[in-house]
């Protein structure tokens, strides 16, 4: 009879344990989900994307072309466009060279300035097409000549002897400037101011400027001429046929030099360029 009895009293506490168990259960297997979702970190927003601002940076540099030695500098106009101006310069003097009976001395100068738009239609690499203008230019040559006495020169097939004791002298001078200003057309690879990032680029370009036909000008101005034997001379300065020769031999020569109406423009160089104002963002 205590046995039925305890058993009665014990049966209605086994099922609330039963049950807080399985409600605990439950909890246990939904709780951790909750909480992983209820703390999980945000996501970080994306990152700005830097670009360089219209005017926001100059580019300096120097580079080697037909122009001579000189330097370049240019200003972003915005994302497809660069202002870029360069100068040139270079001289050199070649004294007592002997050529064609001749004793010669000659003097080179170049001396010029230029400005170019470039333009880039793939802004992030670096191909750029740039029309500009030559707007100085001073290139040119000049040369003094003196013959040998006693020797004979040739001018149009026509053969002259220059006198032992008064040789025959002059002067010269190729004039590269015709047409001022000058168009320039030109291309090449590397922009000074890389839409990319970094601060060093070697830029390299080729084209041409249209400067006009040379002007060649050659004149005997002192001296005489003489017959093969050295007899009856005659000053180079008045002789007609000695002055008619020469004419028609400077026009062979400027035939010759015309191809220089073109002139070429190959250059390459290194530049750097600097921030002048802060870059944006978007």
């Amino acid at each position: 009879m205590a046995l039925l009895t305890l058993s009665m009293l014990a049966a209605p506490l086994a099922v609330p344990a039963q049950t807080s168990s399985s409600i605990s259960g439950d909890l246990a297997a939904a709780t951790p989900n909750k909480v992983s979702s209820a703390f999980t970190a945000p996501s970080r927003p994306a990152a700005a994307t830097v670009y360089v601002k219209p005017l926001s940076r100059i580019a300096l540099g120097v580079e080697v072309s037909p122009l001579g030695i000189g330097g370049q500098m240019a200003i972003n106009l915005n994302h497809y466009m660069n202002l870029r101006g360069a100068g040139s310069g270079f001289n050199y003097n070649i004294d007592n060279l002997s050529t064609n009976g001749f004793n010669v001395n000659a003097k080179l100068n170049l001396a010029s300035a230029r400005a170019s738009l470039d333009l880039y239609p793939f802004p992030r690499h670096g191909f750029r097409l740039s029309p500009g203008v030559l707007f100085y230019n001073q290139n040119a040559a000049a040369a003094v000549f003196t013959a040998q006495g006693g020797t004979s020169f040739t001018l149009d097939n026509h053969t002259y002897y220059t006198s032992l004791t008064s040789p025959v002298s002059g002067s010269g001078s190729l004039t590269l400037h015709t047409q001022k200003p000058a168009f320039t057309a030109t291309t090449g690879w590397g922009n000074v101011i890389p839409r990319r990032g970094g601060h060093l680029s070697f830029p390299f370009e080729i084209g041409a400027a249209f400067i006009g036909p040379p002007v060649l000008k050659i004149a005997l101005t002192s001296g005489e001429v003489c017959d093969a034997n050295g007899k009856n001379c005659v000053a180079v300065a008045t002789e007609k046929s000695a002055q008619t020769d020469l004419a028609a031999q400077t026009k062979k020569y400027s035939n010759d030099l015309n191809p220089l109406r073109t002139y070429p423009i190959v250059s390459i160089g290194i530049a750097y360029n600097f921030r002048i104002r802060r870059d944006g963002t978007r």
